[in-house]
């Protein structure tokens, strides 16, 4: 058997819509001893179950080790002001304004995944995609050594697995959050 290991997120404006529309099982995790419904995850293809609780009966974990392929499909409710695919690629193809992330706290502060971190931005000015990417990376407690470096610095090892197996982003993971802020801020900049 092939073991995969790997983590895909799909963000979504309304996941529930998707779902209505696709046969699944939605994932379980163990909380406080007992199996729940996971978060986000499900599978779509057959996986142990529980009929009574309709949920896999397998925690996540338990279930990778095995071989099932979970997908996370996560609510983002900045996509609902994102009018169409074309809507989309505008705003992906769009510039955003990068020093208003250290010059505008007000604007910073409203803006997904970045917006407590006004002195941070500050301090490090991330202006692409890729420094955006490392900025989002290095607020994991994995990276969190990384705070104060120069950008050269960053790059060489802020996709490198941590040895004590803390958490930490991976790039692809991150370059989409990057992708996301960059999608919210140019959102935010037109409605002013």
């Amino acid at each position: 058997m092939i073991k995969i290991d790997t983590d895909v997120d799909i963000d979504l404006a309304d996941r529930d819509q998707l779902l209505k529309l696709l046969r699944h099982t939605p994932a379980a995790q163990i909380k406080n001893e007992q199996i729940t419904r996971h978060n986000t995850g499900v599978y779509f293809t057959d996986v142990p179950t529980d009929t009574i609780k309709g949920i896999c009966s397998l925690d996540y974990k338990e279930a990778e080790e095995r071989g099932y392929f979970k997908l996370d499909f996560l609510n983002v409710s900045v996509y609902q002001n994102v009018k169409s695919r074309d809507h989309l690629d505008q705003l992906l193809n769009t510039v955003p304004p990068w020093h208003r992330l250290w010059t505008d706290q007000e604007f910073t502060s409203r803006v997904i995944h970045i917006g407590n971190y006004y002195q941070l931005l500050q301090q490090m000015k991330p202006d692409s995609i890729t420094r955006m990417a490392m900025f989002l990376a290095v607020l994991r407690p994995g990276k969190k050594h990384l705070i104060g470096k120069s950008w050269k610095e960053i790059a060489e090892t802020v996709w490198i697995k941590p040895e004590d197996d803390s958490y930490f982003f991976k790039k692809a993971h991150s370059v989409g959050y990057a992708h996301l802020v960059q999608v919210h801020m140019n959102l935010l900049n037109a409605a002013n």
